[in-house]
Formats: structure tokens, sequence, C-alpha cells
């Protein structure tokens, strides 16, 4: 029996998981207290805390209209980032050999290459297909940059999916497609869901893409809080910032219990 004690290595871990996550998390919380001051610029608070930043938030036209911009160009491209990202991941999955890590590592490029490189080749291509300034632009712009993201989950998910699933399916009479529809997906669908969440974030909080590939008429929640900050230091922007993080973080707490929705039936079946 060994006589070290594996519970204080592990405290010791623990307790530097929450520091870190303290340093990265409390600079955000500055803007909760700001977006909540009395005074008509960004300051705390000095006589009391007011939300009328956050009522005019509610009753401008133009944040709401940026609202509604940014969840329509983060649905479609969500939506066009996971079908595309899992099905290059599952044929690069049924791929399998020499060909398959090639070929993920060309999906996860846009993660690789440095969005003002990937904004700036976006603007020279959309030039000639008259996309410039565009929601179709801007969305296939955002799915590109999202697809390595649904690559990383749906492939974490393939790793612990039984391959001996499908060839039993397709024992027992189900065409291709049919296991793929009825076996593969439902086994993935945690998988989905994480990536699908994660290209969201990724659209929501995009910035660069949108000052090469848009100009005025497409004015994401991003691009006004930076057309703010360059004209005028509106208080209204620390609660637009508020907003933004408590969304990513609902959005976060989601990605976590969709990820343990995909190790609970793993841990299932080992046992």
């Amino acid at each position: 029996m060994s006589d070290r004690d594996p519970v204080g290595p592990s405290r010791l871990v623990k307790g530097l998981n929450w520091l870190i996550l303290g340093l990265l998390i409390l600079p955000m919380t500055i803007v909760i207290p700001v977006s909540l001051t009395d005074r008509p610029y960004l300051s705390l608070p000095r006589h009391g805390l007011s939300a009328q930043h956050y009522i005019r938030l509610l009753t401008s036209p133009e944040w709401l209209f940026s609202f509604l911009q940014s969840f329509t160009i983060g649905a479609a491209s969500t939506a066009i980032a996971v079908i595309a990202g899992s099905l290059a991941t599952i044929g690069c999955w049924l791929l399998g050999g020499r060909w398959s890590a090639p070929l993920r590592v060309l999906l996860l490029m846009p993660l690789i290459i440095p969005s003002v490189v990937y904004a700036l080749g976006a603007y020279r291509m959309f030039v000639t297909l008259h996309l410039l300034d565009t929601y179709l632009g801007v969305i296939l712009a955002h799915a590109v940059t999202a697809i390595p993201y649904v690559v990383i989950t749906v492939s974490a998910a393939l790793a612990g999916f039984d391959p001996a699933l499908l060839r039993a399916a397709r024992g027992l009479g189900a065409s291709y497609p049919q296991a793929l529809r009825h076996v593969l997906l439902p086994g993935i669908f945690p998988g989905l869901i994480s990536g699908a969440i994660l290209a969201f974030m990724h659209s929501w909080d995009e910035i660069v893409i949108v000052l090469f590939v848009a100009s005025r008429s497409i004015v994401t929640v991003p691009r006004r809080i930076w057309d703010g900050i360059n004209d005028q230091l509106d208080p209204a922007i620390a609660a637009v910032a508020t907003v933004m993080v408590m969304i990513s973080v609902l959005l976060l707490t989601a990605n976590h219990y969709a990820s343990r929705a995909g190790r609970r039936p793993a841990a299932d079946d080992e046992r």
C-alpha cells in the first residue's frame, strides 16, 4: 500500500482549476456593476443601482434589430456548419486509413488560420461573387469558421461509438442510410448538440469577419458594440455586454449537460 495520499494532489489540481477560472471570469464581471450605473456615462454606480440602461436597451429599435440579426445569422450559420461538419467528420470516420487524418486537418484549417487572414481572403472572394454586405455572405463566412467546432465535438462522440452497432444494423437488413440515421446519429447526438452550441457562440461573438465582409446594412451586436465604443462611451454597451455574457454562460451550461448526457450511456455500457 502506497504512503502517498492521492487526495492531496487532486485537491491541489482542483484548487488551481478554480483559481484559473476565477482569473478568467473576474475581469468580465466588472461590466455588471457598470451596466447598473446611475450615471449617463461608463462608470461605477455612485448614488445607487439603476436599470435605466437595460430599459433603454429593450426599447431601442437599433439594439433589438442587431440582436435579431445576430440570432438569424448565428442560427443559419450553425445549421450549415452542423450539417457540413458532421457529414464530413462521419465520412472521415468511415473512410479511415491514412486519408482521414489529412482530411480532418483540412477541416480544422479555419480554426488554425488567423481571423484577419481569413476575413481578408473572404473579402477578396466575396467581391468576385457579389456577396459583400449580404446576409448570405456573412452566414457562409461564419459557417466555414464554425465547422471546426463541429468536427471536434463529433469526432469526440465518434471515438466512443462502437462500429459493431452499424454492422449489426446492416446484418439485420437495414440499408446504409437507415443505419446511419437510426443507429449512428442517435449515438453521436450529444456531440452534434455540443458542436451546434459552440458554432452558435462563435457566430454570436464574431466581429472581425463582419468588419470585413459587411458594411452598414448588417450590424450585428458585436459590430454595434464596436461602433459604440468608437463613437461614444454609452453605458448601454455595458448592459449589452452583460446580456451577451449571460447568454454565453447559459449556452456553456447547456453544452456541459449535453456532454454529460453523451458520457452517461458509455459509462452504462461499461457496467
